[in-house]
């Protein structure tokens, strides 16, 4: 049974769905309660409500559950930092991954994975694929890919004391049913919205605004196949994977594919972006897993408003 920190949220969920395809069952760990998805409503899912920073909760989850494999992808830093004392905030979130691995460690767990992010190599200037062998700089402009540079580093040294498998997820762009409908780092989301409810989008809110603009986008059941693939896998090679489509999508490409599905959306972005297109070497991914991206653009902004239009919302 694969535990799964995060697991009723946006990548959490859809990972769930991915390990059950795959024959797993799963054990979904949330802080809040919450009901589960209706694609998640199989008998091989068991929802435990538990705050990973409390280090006993968690290990008595073990007592209850047979746990072979955890993936970690509840936050682990500390977002927001508004929201109190920032050192306290920080001691928890690194608390919280030390208190995954003891619990790997005390159920005899042989893999975790932990949810890392594109962010990490923001400061690099080649506009060619980024790979995991790549070094990265020092410095990090957002508390997200802050924490999780620290996180790969602790991972690094963790994996090496304790003889625990312990894998990070270099995770991209990622969209898709359940994610929020505007994110700060890209456009593709508010754009799907905006269609779906035949609104007009707000670019003024984003950092990436320009028609031109691009990235790793990747949709969330691919990230979540990706992921599952990396928990099942029989041998890995390597400590670190991007988990991304392989290549850089712009913010036309992402208003043409959505146009496709909502042909009068009211959809558009001023030019004159850098047009940039960096994008993730999935080498390691494909080798080592036979992943393959299912989605490409089209097909995947079509089936982000199919859902949509079912009535759903995040």
């Amino acid at each position: 049974m694969i535990l799964v920190t995060g697991g009723l949220g946006f990548i959490g969920s859809h990972t769930a769905r991915a390990l059950l395809d795959v024959g797993e069952s799963c054990v979904l760990v949330q802080r809040r309660s919450a009901a589960p998805p209706a694609d998640l409503a199989d008998e091989r899912v068991a929802v435990e409500r538990a705050d990973i920073t409390d280090l006993p909760a968690l290990l008595d989850i073990g007592r209850r559950h047979e746990i072979t494999g955890i993936v970690h992808l509840a936050g682990s830093m500390p977002w927001p930092v508004e929201a109190g004392d920032p050192v306290e905030a920080g001691r928890k979130a690194i608390g919280s991954l030390f208190n995954v691995v003891r619990a790997a460690r005390s159920w005899g767990v042989a893999r975790v994975g932990v949810a890392s992010t594109i962010g990490v190599y923001t400061g690099l200037t080649n506009d060619g694929p980024l790979r995991e062998d790549m070094p990265l700089p020092m410095t990090a402009p957002h508390p997200i890919p802050t924490f999780k540079k620290i996180g790969e580093l602790l991972n690094g040294h963790l994996a090496d004391a304790t003889g625990t498998e312990i894998v990070n997820y270099r995770i991209s762009a990622i969209w898709g049913p359940r994610g929020h409908a505007a994110d700060p780092f890209f456009a593709a989301p508010q754009l799907v919205h905006a269609a779906a409810r035949g609104t007009t989008p707000d670019p003024s809110s984003l950092r990436s605004m320009h028609a031109e603009d691009a990235v790793d986008l990747c949709y969330v059941k691919d990230c979540a196949r990706a992921i599952a693939l990396l928990q099942v896998a029989e041998r890995l090679n390597h400590r670190t994977y991007n988990v991304a489509a392989g290549r850089a999508t712009s913010n036309a490409e992402v208003i043409a594919a959505i146009k496709e599905a909502v042909p009068d959306a009211r959809i558009s972005l001023p030019t004159g972006g850098a047009g940039r297109r960096s994008h993730l070497d999935i080498s390691r991914l494909q080798q080592d897993t036979g992943y393959r991206p299912g989605y490409d653009t089209t097909r995947a902004a079509a089936d982000y408003v199919a859902w949509l239009h079912a009535g759903n919302e995040r």
